[in-house]
């Protein structure tokens, strides 16, 4: 018998390396024996310092193969070695061997590749780090049991995701540590190498308790998604067991609590009322723009800076409507002041309107957004937020009584003529009477312009564009000849 030894216990390179020697000495499987450092040969086995060296490629080997074996040399399985080296064998003979999925090999070899996903899985969302103080810079440090030996694959999920912090990963078999520019491997080290406790847990705890709801408990899914044999590790598994005993007590508990609420029907009426009442003491834009800054309607005021009114004439025969504040908008207080706002201010100064003279504000007044790093992602608004802020837009369009409104995009024109969607294509261009005889001129938003990635087809839209506001300015135009926009009540 001849023992191929391996350094490594996972690493597809080292054994593709001895796999092409074995295969240019013609070495079948059934005479080999594979060992990792540290394991003895035994007694009647050849080492194998006489195979061949290669400097290339040897034989064939199809894609799937190596996509599969990837994943396979992770797994724990001692056998594994072998088992690779003996489909890599049949593959010389029979190409497409690795097709059938019927055949035993085959079927292994996806059955260790898709444990070995799942494990790593499982690493990336119980890994707990914990706070250790060094100097003037905190270092954190987590311990994972992985089934198989996962690290090195995993650990650069963790290098992009907390890419700004330093941090170490200790498994039984190895280390990784991240120092904020590198990713490097070590030895394995042991549960008692981690802090037990830090000061974050507790906040931790609270959270999760919090989040719980007993409603929904289902123990065997629970235990299905997240094993046993993590809780030891995870600071939220003391909440778990004390949670499921007091789970039906605390189900009982909501439903009384929720009893206590008035039908919906209710509310509506008080919301009703609320908004008459609050209706009743906005005679202004300036009392407006003043009262919207407290606008609890929806939840979209906790993460926004500010609400953002409207801007331009109080009496305007021309208002524009687009979807939401961005992110500079957001930050200034002020409607299309970002980019889109640019490419409006352009087309609309382009056809001859002026924009001192046309009031500009927004379908929703607060950011919706999606933090990502240090940016905010916009993310559009959803029918109940468009709902909630018709309010507002309501007493702009009574005080400010324009003739003509134009609804950037699709989410202003949903709120304007009061539909569940609006699909551009099919009413662009054709103004559509609301019942107080404003007449509402649909388009697109100028962001639309700015998504378009190639500048053939940026240099078209804004064509029709600029169409379309070429006729709002005739539309104004018209307006002036006919006299003065209507004064408000």
């Amino acid at each position: 018998m001849l023992a191929v030894r391996l350094e490594r216990l996972n690493d597809l390179e080292e054994w593709r390396g001895k796999a092409r020697r074995l295969l240019m000495a013609g070495m079948p499987p059934h005479q080999l024996v594979w060992r990792v450092a540290g394991e003895e040969n035994g007694l009647f086995e050849a080492g194998d310092s006489m195979l061949p060296s290669v400097d290339g490629p040897v034989g064939t080997v199809s894609r799937n193969f190596i996509d599969l074996a990837e994943g396979v040399i992770q797994h724990a399985d001692p056998e594994r070695f072998a088992i690779l080296y003996r489909v890599l064998w049949r593959l010389q003979a029979e190409p497409r061997f690795l097709d059938n999925a019927g055949n035993r090999d085959s079927a292994l070899l996806q059955r260790m590749a898709s444990a070995v996903r799942r494990d790593a899985h499982k690493m990336k969302a119980f890994v707990r780090f914990r706070s250790v103080p060094e100097g003037d810079r905190e270092r954190f440090i987590a311990w994972f049991e992985p089934d198989h030996f996962v690290l090195e694959a995993t650990a650069p999920f963790f290098a992009r995701r907390f890419a700004g912090m330093a941090w170490a990963i200790v498994t039984p078999y190895a280390s990784a540590w991240w120092d904020g520019a590198a990713l490097n491997f070590g030895p394995g080290g042991a549960k008692a190498d981690v802090p037990a406790h830090d000061a974050v847990e507790d906040d931790w705890k609270t959270y999760y308790a919090s989040i719980f709801n007993p409603a929904r408990l289902k123990v065997a899914m629970m235990k299905s998604e997240m094993p046993v044999k993590y809780w030891r590790n995870l600071p939220e598994a003391e909440q778990i067991a004390p949670l499921i005993r007091n789970a039906k007590a605390m189900e009982i508990e909501m439903i009384e609590r929720a009893a206590t609420q008035p039908p919906a029907r209710h509310l509506r009426q008080q919301q009703r009322l609320s908004d008459d009442a609050q209706g009743h003491a906005i005679t202004s834009l300036d009392t407006a723009r003043e009262a919207v800054q407290s606008c609890q309607r929806c939840p979209l005021f906790e993460q926004a800076t500010q609400a953002v009114f409207g801007e331009g004439p109080a009496q305007a025969g021309v208002m524009f409507v687009g979807e939401q504040p961005g992110d500079q908008e957001d930050i200034a207080g002020k409607p299309f002041v970002g980019p889109a706002g640019k490419v409006l201010d352009d087309v609309i100064e382009k056809v001859g309107i002026d924009r001192r003279r046309v009031y500009v504000t927004n379908a929703v007044k607060h950011f919706k957004f999606t933090p990502r790093g240090k940016r905010r992602i916009h993310q559009r608004p959803d029918a109940g937020e468009v709902q909630a802020c018709k309010f507002w837009l309501g007493h702009e369009i009574r005080l400010v009584r324009p003739k003509v409104i134009v609804a950037l995009g699709a989410t202003a024109a949903q709120s304007l003529l009061g539909r569940s969607s609006v699909t551009i294509s099919k009413v662009r261009g054709a103004p559509i009477a609301l019942d107080d005889g404003a007449l509402v001129f649909v388009t697109n938003h100028p962001s639309y312009l700015l998504r378009i990635p190639d500048a053939e087809g940026q240099m078209r839209e804004r064509a029709k564009f600029e169409a379309d506001m070429a006729v709002v300015r005739d539309m104004i135009v018209e307006l002036e000849k006919s006299g003065r926009p209507r004064s408000s009540a």
